[in-house]
């Protein structure tokens, strides 16, 4: 039984990796044909300082305006056909077969949903951004949506699952009450906060399918196997963008990826914690370490320039600030994966210790 729990998690991994691997020419063709990348690069004035971003714009101007956005849709788009050739084959064939259906309404229809939600509007503003190289949809509207997705959410946790606590190690449920619902708003804007990661050729998708497969780990431990084949579904999607990810970026991810990845791992995340019975919530910092980390050293130059009238980093978000003090690009992005890997590998350790 357990070696046939496995397959029902690595199979669809497999599955997503190879879907994104067949469909990623296709994708980079329909994009380079409409040249959707923006048609002016750097990030201008009225962000940075009063001279705009010069430092980033010399680190990254010129790959914005010859590398198409939208790569994100090859990551949450190869979920979704493998979702759907899998709950094909099994309503078609059946017998074990019907047991890899991921799509599971007690695990996988809110992380699936998340996915979609993120995916959609993060589309839109790339789409405008493509068109009008002027920011896209504006912050005020993604970070309602978010919000609103995350209230939704909460509620649907609280109201329907009965799911008013987060798990700690050693210590069991602590029971937040009402203020369920407002936590995990907080999480899933922190989260998508940490999106601009996505800033260096292979960061992000390295990042974050090293993420969602400590997730499946953990969920798998726990006896939730179809949240398990969800994550690890999101994690080969994501090595399949990162394939063509890798210097030179065939194309970015952009916020329809990042929008869409991180909604979906503030579900899951929550998902694998007291509905399994586990601390899904508790070790995110610990496995989405390089995630936090970006937030807060984002959090850090906002306040230095508001307190001491001057930057603490050479550039934000601090991948860019390694690259500004020297460091190649690619050493920069292959240390991000060594301490997500860490990162995950402890993460895991620390949730399976309830």
């Amino acid at each position: 039984m357990l070696f046939f729990d496995a397959a029902r998690v690595l199979i669809p991994f497999i599955v997503s990796f190879a879907v994104g691997i067949i469909f990623a020419p296709v994708l980079a063709h329909y994009l380079y044909k409409h040249s959707a990348w923006k048609k002016k690069g750097g990030k201008g004035k009225g962000i940075g300082d009063a001279n705009g971003t010069p430092l980033f714009d010399s680190l990254h101007k010129e790959r914005e305006v010859s590398t198409p956005r939208l790569g994100g849709m090859l990551v949450w788009g190869s979920v979704f056909i493998t979702a759907i050739i899998l709950a094909i084959l099994g309503f078609v064939i059946g017998g074990p077969y019907a047991d890899l259906d991921l799509i599971n309404r007690g695990q996988t229809w809110l992380p699936l949903a998340a996915l979609l939600v993120g995916g959609l509007t993060g589309m839109v503003d790339d789409i405008l951004e493509i068109r009008t190289s002027s920011g896209g949809l504006s912050m005020r509207w993604r970070l309602l949506i978010v919000a609103l997705f995350g209230a939704f959410a909460g509620w649907w946790f609280y109201a329907k699952l009965g799911v008013s606590s987060i798990g700690l190690p050693f210590l069991g449920s602590i029971p937040l009450g009402g203020f369920f619902i407002l936590f995990f708003v907080l999480v899933t804007l922190v989260l998508y906060a940490s999106g601009v990661i996505d800033g260096i050729d292979g960061l992000a998708g390295g990042v974050f399918s090293i993420i969602f497969m400590a997730y499946a780990g953990i969920a798998f431990a726990q006896n939730q196997v179809s949240l398990a084949a969800f994550a690890a579904t999101v994690s080969g999607a994501t090595f399949a963008f990162l394939w063509f990810n890798i210097p030179p970026a065939r194309f970015y991810l952009t916020e329809t990826g990042s929008m869409a990845l991180t909604l979906a791992l503030a579900v899951t995340a929550f998902s694998a914690d007291s509905l399994g019975d586990g601390v899904g919530v508790f070790v995110l910092p610990i496995i989405a370490l390089p995630l936090f980390i970006t937030v807060a050293a984002n959090v850090l130059q906002v306040f230095w320039k508001k307190v001491f009238k001057r930057k603490l980093f050479r550039i934000a978000p601090i991948h860019h600030h390694f690259e500004a003090i020297g460091w190649p690009a690619y050493k920069v992005t292959m240390r991000y994966w060594v301490v997500t890997i860490l990162a995950g590998i402890f993460g895991i350790a620390v949730a399976l210790l309830k």
